[in-house]
């Protein structure tokens, strides 16, 4: 009984990490502690022979949240199985050959090419059920638009985003709180946008690792396959030929290369080269049994906690961060470790003092593993570092963490005024972080109308280090001339918490751009926005409903114009006809967009094909779907996208 509640309790909390990792990008627990926790599920399960249906060891993914098209796989794509010892790939691969690559740390796509050219992207998404990502993979820097075959080609690979390109985008963001935390969670938010003009911008890139089908082509060796599809103009992952004799040798030239590599990778995969021998082995549940995953053995060291350092934001939340004893990992000599939130600090039992153990992520992050001595006597500062506020403990999303709750507080002060002038908000130029110190230190600034009153100031200013009479002008300019600003960027600029550019274009677009109904809005109406949940809903409504809020956002109004996206009447030729939209699409970037389309033009959008349906937009016009069939049976007319397109003329 006691197997059976610890069992429930592991798949409880590894379900919750999974949940926080892949749809909110956060993290509630270090990867070490998430690998032992599943480890010794595994190991119960065995025990026990129960498995359970919510288990993590047998669903694989991210659930579907976003309002990207679904489409389901042909086969499901399984996880892999895991050792982090060389020698256990060596007694898997036995008398065979095998092919060892890197495991690339982004995210699967599956790649469809029909005559020759990309014809749908889909993304893994929960292993049976992927979203369609086809304009955006189109934007992929290396991804070979037109190919020589042209037969329908399928094949597997990873979306990724190289860390120099992550890094350089990085360094152009000025506020903390708004750089990104990896380039895995980059990447998946990249090629998950409903705008591809954002993918473009990020510098994605493919690399195959699977040949699923080719038309007329009969695969017997992966390593073939991959030489193959090399010739088409794919960039397929580093792979060695490895046997039972050479892979402890190869597994080292990887654990050598890894650090110097320029794409994110958390580990080697194995495959037999053998395709025919491997299928002969089947699956189990979860994994496929002709290949497995290595998973780098964390390079340890202990060390003793000298304190913990803590980083006010933007935001309010405070940000623990490990100061320990320095310690030698993987060939860098490293002191810091971000604890991330309170929640992690209380799993490890900290104390200054403690013996812990650490460790570098995918041997590049470091972070604390474990702690030895747990002696749980670590005080939270009662008090801001930066302000001297009082602080207190919040827990949103089961997530407990440290936030100051001075309104006025330095710290939120500087990183409110350089978000509010950032390039995504007010886009005003010539004033950095440290700009901005100096200007709240020397009290012209105490809260955001007062950067449209620094004209009183200009004596003063002219004199700071860096300022003369030229940068002056230059920064009243820039100021003036974003005295109109568009109303989404305007929101996004106030700083809320939760609330991105792209969340307040969704919210000023529902809204019908009216800004008294959107500081009025309650969660409720918010809600009900595709893409708004609950938590953006609370921020807003909260932002709003303080007074001081209020008094701030009522003067900012005084210096500036919302512009508003002007409205395109477009002549009503579709009105009366219904029309019903299934599978992929390729020329609009979502069904909401070529929805958003037809409503434009006087026509209606229905979910279900009836006697009453004028047209089925669906670019498989040979599809054996349930709404094709019903549309052929009442004799619907079926068009495709460019067919519709010509319809419209547009």
């Amino acid at each position: 009984m006691e197997q059976k509640q610890r069992m429930k309790e592991l798949i409880e909390i590894l379900n919750q990490a999974s949940r926080a990792y892949y749809q909110e990008s956060r993290e509630i627990m270090t990867n070490f502690e998430y690998d032992e926790l599943y480890d010794e599920l595994i190991s119960l399960e065995k025990e026990t022979g129960i498995i359970y249906g919510n288990s993590p060891t047998v669903n694989v993914g991210y659930q579907v949240l976003s309002e990207l098209p679904k489409e389901a796989h042909e086969s499901p794509m399984l996880s892999l199985d895991k050792t982090k010892e060389p020698s256990a790939l060596a007694q898997w691969l036995g008398d065979k050959e095998g092919v060892l690559s890197w495991k690339m740390d982004g995210l699967t796509i599956v790649l469809t090419y029909r005559d020759g050219e990309l014809y749908k992207a889909v993304t893994r998404g929960n292993g049976e059920i992927g979203e369609v990502v086809t304009n955006n993979a189109k934007t992929f820097v290396n991804l070979p638009g037109k190919i020589p075959f042209k037969g329908e080609l399928i094949i597997r690979g990873e979306a990724l985003i190289r860390y120099s390109d992550f890094e350089k985008m990085n360094a152009s963001i000025e506020d903390v709180d708004a750089k990104y935390k990896n380039p895995r969670n980059l990447c998946s938010g990249s090629v998950r946008q409903l705008n591809n003009e954002i993918t473009a911008k990020r510098k994605v890139n493919f690399f195959a690792f699977s040949l699923v089908s080719a038309q007329g082509r009969e695969s017997v060796s992966v390593k073939e396959d991959f030489l193959w599809l090399s010739t088409l103009g794919f960039e397929v992952v580093d792979f060695k030929m490895v046997n039972q004799n050479n892979i402890e040798e190869q597994i080292r030239w990887f654990s050598e290369n890894i650090e110097k590599m320029d794409l994110p990778s958390d580990g080697l995969v194995l495959i037999y080269d053998d395709i025919l021998y491997g299928r002969s082995l089947g699956r189990t549940a979860k994994f496929p049994r002709n290949s497995i995953a290595f998973k780098w053995a964390d390079e340890l060291a202990l060390t003793h906690l000298l304190e913990v350092e803590w980083s006010p934001s933007r935001t309010g939340l405070i940000n623990p961060v490990a100061i320990f004893e320095p310690v030698e990992l993987e060939g860098t000599t490293v002191s810091r470790a971000s604890l991330h939130n309170i929640s992690i600090l209380e799993n490890l039992s900290l104390g200054i003092g403690d013996e812990i153990s650490v460790y570098k992520a995918n041997m590049i992050i470091p972070q604390v593993a474990e702690n030895m001595t747990k002696s749980g006597n670590l005080v939270y500062p009662q008090h801001c570092p930066a302000c001297g506020g009082q602080t207190e403990i919040k827990e949103l999303n089961e997530v407990k963490a440290l936030y100051c709750t001075n309104p006025l507080c330095s710290a939120k002060k500087i990183k409110l005024f350089a978000h509010f002038v950032s390039r995504d908000a007010m886009n005003i130029e010539g004033l950095s972080e440290a700009t901005l110190d100096k200007m709240i230190e020397k009290e012209f600034l105490k809260e955001l109308p007062d950067l449209y009153h620094l004209k009183q100031y200009e004596e003063q200013i002219k004199e700071m280090e860096g300022f003369g009479q030229k940068s002056y002008d230059n920064l009243i300019q820039s100021i003036e001339n974003r005295r109109q600003v568009p109303m989404a960027n305007f929101l996004y600029g106030l700083g809320i918490l939760n609330i991105g550019l792209s969340n307040a274009k969704l919210i000023c677009r529902h809204f019908h751009y009216d800004f008294e109904k959107i500081m009025a809005a309650s969660v409720e109406e918010l809600v009900a926005i595709d893409g708004i949940g609950e938590v953006i809903g609370t921020s807003l409504t909260d932002y709003f409903s303080n007074e001081h809020n209020q008094r701030l956002v009522a003067a900012l109004l005084k210096e500036i114009t919302l512009m508003v996206p002007e409205e395109k009447k477009e002549e009503q030729i579709l009105e009366g006809k219904i029309f019903v939209i299934t599978g992929s699409l390729t020329h609009f970037s979502n069904r909401k967009e070529l929805k958003e389309k037809i409503e434009e033009l006087g026509g209606k959008v229905t979910g279900s094909v009836t006697g009453k349906t004028s047209y089925l937009i669906n670019n498989d016009s040979k599809s054996s779907s349930s709404k094709n069939k019903k549309a052929k049976e009442l004799l619907v007319p079926i068009l495709t996208e460019e067919e519709f397109m010509e319809l419209i003329d547009f």
